[in-house]
């Protein structure tokens, strides 16, 4: 199957489709999406959480997860919010193919990725993360993490969810193939995450890039390395995708210009905070000064910008030292 086939079907699927990128995360809509697939390739599938913060009234489906239908079984990558948004997925898949899930590849263990892990492991299907996911996983912020959501996500996050370790830990790049599809997995961190990985269908030519990409909203930083997020954007590039599943956003078959977009806001935090941190400029008054038109019309600026700016900020201030 030629590469621009996963475009086409995408393209010629969404062609009226209202854009996505303005919704408002207070808005009704957010609080009662469901998971319904999207196709993006002749076996490509994903299902799209809402732009906002995870909350009780979205179930905490704010992230995308994607599945790839083979003559084998089906390749799920992430596994989204909550055990019940997992069990929404598996449910839809059912309704578009009798084959089981066989394998989950876990992008990043951030929590609204992976906490529908533990019904996939009930289906039987196997987990595949990268290695650098272990310190996180066994950390008091893991842990805390998980309780902190038992109270404010409840009862979609409950005193039955669990953190579920991977059955195969990879430790760099793997091709997966599952009746006769290739899988390109691709270690892409530190990143948005130490552990960070893609998942490329090269037969198609969908990339499902994790959060490596937000798209139409502000990405979450955190503490990310964004010098190395930056070189991951220019490795991702390289791989010329036709169609880009991102970890939050709508889909795209402008490939590129959403890459450099989530590559140009990390660049830009970097240096206008680098700046303000090589001048020692208090990081209020940097942040007043800084120029953010380019990018404060974007879903949840308000939310996560000043944040991110912050990080960054540190960030820069401890490598100029």
């Amino acid at each position: 199957m030629p590469a621009l086939a996963g475009a086409a079907v995408f393209a010629a699927a969404h062609a009226t489709d209202a854009p996505t990128p303005g919704e408002s995360p207070a808005a009704p809509a957010t609080a009662a999406r469901q998971v319904v697939p999207q196709q993006v390739g002749p076996s490509a599938w994903f299902v799209q959480g809402g732009a906002a913060l995870g909350s009780k009234a979205n179930r905490n489906f704010i992230s995308n997860a994607g599945f790839v239908v083979t003559p084998a079984g089906v390749v799920v990558i992430d596994a989204l919010g909550s055990p019940q948004l997992a069990r929404d997925l598996l449910a839809a898949i059912r309704r578009i193919t009798p084959q089981p899930v066989t394998h989950v590849i876990v992008t990043h263990y951030h929590a609204d990725h992976i906490y529908g892990l533990q019904e996939f492991r009930k289906a039987g299907a196997k987990i595949v993360a990268n290695r650098h996911a272990i310190e996180y996983m066994n950390s008091e912020t893991a842990a805390n993490r998980l309780a902190a959501s038992r109270v404010d996500l409840a009862p979609w996050i409950d005193a039955d969810t669990h953190l579920v370790q991977p059955d195969q830990w990879l430790d760099g790049p793997q091709d997966l193939v599952v009746g006769g599809v290739r899988f390109l997995v691709r270690p892409v961190g530190p990143a948005h995450t130490p552990e960070d990985q893609v998942v490329f269908l090269p037969s198609e030519g969908v990339l499902y890039a994790g959060d490596t990409v937000f798209r139409g909203r502000i990405p979450y930083v955190g503490q990310a390395d964004s010098r190395h997020w930056i070189a991951a954007l220019d490795e991702l590039l390289g791989l010329q995708p036709t169609v880009l599943v991102p970890g939050h956003g709508p889909a795209s078959t402008t490939a590129r210009e959403d890459l450099k977009l989530t590559r140009d806001y990390l660049a830009y935090l970097r240096e206008s905070m680098r700046q303000a941190a090589l001048d020692m400029t208090p990081f209020d008054e940097a942040y007043a000064k800084t120029d953010w038109s380019r990018f404060e019309h974007l879903p949840l600026f308000k939310a996560a910008n000043r944040m991110n700016a912050y990080n960054t900020y540190l960030l820069m201030e401890s490598q100029a030292r």
